[in-house]
């Protein structure tokens, strides 16, 4: 015993190893990034499993309610580390709506049951409103191939997707828009896991006559934007946009008496030329001109309605 004892110690390195653990990471390493306009990328967290990888991409919120906005996404894959395995499931409802209430604990949320797809395929979501004012939403999405081919395993891989957002002033369909406008950055090695199956194929119909297109009548939804794009605040603007006053600081001039005059250069009467001409005899341009009244003729009412025929 005291000779095996031995024999293991010698053969261990005695190296110090830091086991799997969540660990910060730069935000251009995201593995998924918002669309353009926002919610802003304010952290990542990654963790490395066995079979794949997951981060915690924490996002910008205006939002009274308690808890961060986040987009979680998780690849699920062949063998990536030394790790303990995530279990390979599927999307199950009532776990969902669990995972829901879990993120967003003091909202109510309320299943929506319309059918929609972005980019990568079909997702779902739940929202509701907190006691603040605050619109909240919990969206999810499996991203896998259909069907394989081309062999065993043929896109065997599968990504998890998960957005919790709240928003003190963005409507639901604004929130929305962030689950339409995302970007997958990361990817498997090697085509047999691809997730997003085979692309495909062109229209039939392009080419062809009898089958017209025309531009599109409506802006697709992933347009909207959450408005925290340029650094703008949406607390200033929805406030200077309440308190039409505040948006100038120049003091307010006393409104004019009597009838609004037209702006423009100001014509000095006839006896406003003569009063000046009199109180400053110098302003002549020559020293022995006198300065004359020029003749204004303003015809009477009297006049004018005579002299149409």
């Amino acid at each position: 015993m005291i000779i095996g004892s031995v024999g293991t110690g010698c053969s261990s390195t005695g190296t110090v190893t830091r086991p799997p653990s969540p660990s910060l990471v730069a935000d251009e390493r995201a593995l998924a990034l918002p669309p353009p306009g926002g919610p802003a990328i304010i952290g990542v967290v990654e963790r490395s499993r066995g079979n794949g990888l997951e981060q915690t991409i924490s996002l910008a919120t205006t939002a009274r309610v308690s808890g961060q906005n986040h987009l979680k996404i998780e690849f699920y894959g062949a063998d990536m580390s030394s790790g303990p395995s995530a279990a390979f499931r599927t999307i199950d409802e009532r776990e969902i709506l669990r995972e829901a209430a879990a993120a967003i604990p003091s909202v109510r949320l309320s299943r929506r049951n319309a059918f929609l797809q972005n980019t990568y395929g079909p997702f779902a979501y739940a929202a509701g409103r907190s006691a603040f004012g605050d619109t909240c939403i919990y969206a999810w999405q499996q991203i896998r191939a259909g069907t394989t081919s081309q062999g065993i395993g043929r896109n065997f891989g599968m990504i998890q997707v998960r957005w919790r957002l709240c928003d003190a002033f963005a409507g639901e369909q604004q929130l929305l828009s962030a689950v339409y406008g995302y970007t997958i950055t990361g990817t498997f090695d090697g085509p047999a896991w691809d997730p997003f199956g085979e692309p495909n194929r062109a229209d039939s119909r392009l080419g062809k006559t009898g089958y017209p297109i025309y531009p599109a009548d409506s802006a697709a939804l992933g347009g909207l934007s959450m408005g925290y794009a340029g650094g703008i605040d949406p607390r200033r603007t929805a406030a200077m946009t309440s308190h039409p006053s505040r948006r100038s600081a120049r003091p307010s001039q006393p409104a004019p008496k009597g009838p609004a005059q037209a702006r423009g250069p100001s014509v000095p009467s006839p006896d406003q030329v003569a009063r000046q001409a009199a109180a400053d005899p110098s302003a002549s341009a020559q020293p022995n001109e006198t300065v004359k009244r020029p003749a204004v003729t303003v015809p009477s009412p009297e006049t004018i309605s005579t002299s149409r025929p």
